[in-house]
C-alpha cells in the first residue's frame, strides 16, 4: 500500500485513478490548511502527485468533504473538476455514504438522534439548541451499539446529515460523550479523541458503479474491544467493489 509521510504519521492511499484518490486521514491533521500554517492533509496529497506524476506547476485536487482534525479515517478526493461536480452532488443529494465508529461512555440505547445544532464561529464550539432558534440547522443520525467493555462503548453511527462536530455533540447530549472528547466533555479522559470515519460509500464519478472504501481503526482505547466485536459494521452495497483498508 502506498503511503505518503506527515507529521501525524502515515497517509495510506486506498485508491486512486485518473478520478479519484481516496485516503486514509491520520488523527490530528488538518484536512485542509487553517490560520495555524500547520501540516495539512490536501497540501500534501497534491505534492504526492506532483512527484508520482511528474505535475509541473500547481495541481489540481478538489476537497470533497472534510473530517475534524482530530478525526482520522477515510476521505476522498477529486482529481478532475468534473469528479469534484459529481462528488459534490452526491454529497448534496445524501449519496455519498459515510460511516463511523466511536467510543463512548457508558451504554447507550441504539436507534436514531435528532437535534438542531448551532455553531458559534467565534469559538468554535457547536451547541443543541431548540428548533427554531436562529442559525440551528437540524442534525440526524443513526448509531448501534456493537459491544460494551469496561464501561465503554463501541458504536457505528450512520450520518444523514453532515453537520460540524455532529457526532460529538449529539453523543454527548444523550450523556454518552466520546471518549477524549475534552471539547464537549470536561471530565473527559485525556487522550486521542475515539472517533473515525471507516467506511465510505460512493458512485464512481465517470464508471457510474457503486464503489465503498473502508478501513478500521487501531491503537489506543479501540484495543479496548476485540477484532470479533467490529464484526457488526460489515454490511455494505451489495453490488458495491470494496476496496478494505487495514485494521
Amino acid at each position: 500500500m502506498t503511503c505518503v509521510a506527515s507529521p501525524c504519521g502515515d497517509i495510506r492511499i486506498l485508491y486512486e485513478d485518473n478520478h479519484l484518490l481516496v485516503v486514509v486521514k491520520p488523527c490530528n491533521l488538518l484536512t485542509q490548511g487553517d490560520i495555524t500554517g500547520d501540516a495539512d492533509l490536501l497540501t500534501l496529497l497534491k505534492g504526492y502527485i506532483r512527484r508520482a506524476y511528474h505535475k509541473p506547476g500547481e495541481v489540481y485536487l478538489g476537497l470533497v468533504h472534510r473530517l475534524d482534525r482530530p478525526t482520522g479515517g477515510v476521505l476522498v478526493f477529486a482529481r478532475t473538476s468534473k469528479a469534484a461536480a459529481r462528488l459534490s452532488a452526491q454529497v448534496r443529494e445524501g449519496r455519498l455514504h459515510k460511516e463511523y465508529l466511536c467510543v463512548c461512555r457508558g451504554a447507550p440505547p441504539g436507534g436514531s438522534l435528532r437535534s438542531f445544532l448551532r455553531k458559534d464561529e467565534a469559538t468554535n464550539m457547536v451547541t443543541a439548541v431548540p428548533q427554531g432558534t436562529p442559525g440551528a440547522k437540524e442534525a440526524r443520525l443513526h448509531h448501534e451499539v456493537l459491544a460494551v467493555r469496561d464501561g465503554l462503548a463501541l458504536c457505528a453511527v450512520r450520518l444523514e446529515t453532515g453537520r460540524s462536530h455532529q457526532i460529538r455533540v449529539q453523543f454527548a447530549q444523550m450523556g454518552h460523550p466520546l471518549w477524549g472528547d475534552a471539547r464537549y466533555d470536561p471530565s473527559s479522559h485525556p487522550g486521542q479523541l475515539a472517533l473515525w470515519s471507516w467506511r465510505l460509500g460512493l458512485e464512481h464519478p465517470t464508471k457510474k458503479k457503486p464503489m465503498t472504501f473502508a478501513c478500521l481503526p487501531q491503537g489506543g482505547v479501540w484495543d479496548t474491544f476485540a477484532k470479533e466485536d467490529y464484526d457488526g459494521c460489515f454490511t455494505g452495497h451489495p453490488d458495491a467493489q470494496e476496496y478494505p483498508g487495514i485494521h
